[in-house]
């Protein structure tokens, strides 16, 4: 599943900030892209897999990623090496969520990216989304 913002959504708001979600969990998903829409300016997009993703990344390239560390197919590390690897994307900040215990603290750091454990704190959440876009 994908909310309905898509890339030709995009082309009318040329200036905004777009941010690639992705969240396999419905319920995470649908708040994360509300909790955007609601308090900030940028355009998420939602897509529940690496797959997706990755498919979604030849016609957009977004100016933030935000991942789930537990996703079917390939873990948020996983995704994210992938899509570094796409010309285009080395600078791509990221964040990567997780409810597991089981996050590898030590691979977030070395590849330097945000790690935020669930449940998200929204107003901590969107201060890491300003502050990383602000940056880029």
């Amino acid at each position: 599943m994908s909310v309905d913002i898509g890339p030709e959504s995009i082309d009318s708001h040329e200036k905004a900030k777009v941010i690639l979600i992705v969240e396999d969990d419905e319920g995470i998903g649908r708040f994360l892209v509300q909790a955007i829409l609601l308090e900030t300016s940028y355009h998420p997009i939602w897509v529940t897999d690496g797959f997706a993703a990755l498919k979604l990344i030849h016609d957009l390239k977004p100016d933030l990623l935000i991942l789930d560390y537990q996703l079917p197919h390939m873990n948020g590390i996983e995704l994210y090496d992938q899509l570094r690897a796409v010309k285009g994307f080395e600078a791509v900040p990221a964040i990567l969520m997780t409810a597991s215990s089981g996050m590898p603290w030590g691979n977030i750091e070395r590849r330097k990216l945000v790690g935020l454990v669930k449940p998200l704190e929204l107003s901590a959440f969107l201060a890491t989304i300003e502050k990383l876009l602000a940056s880029s």
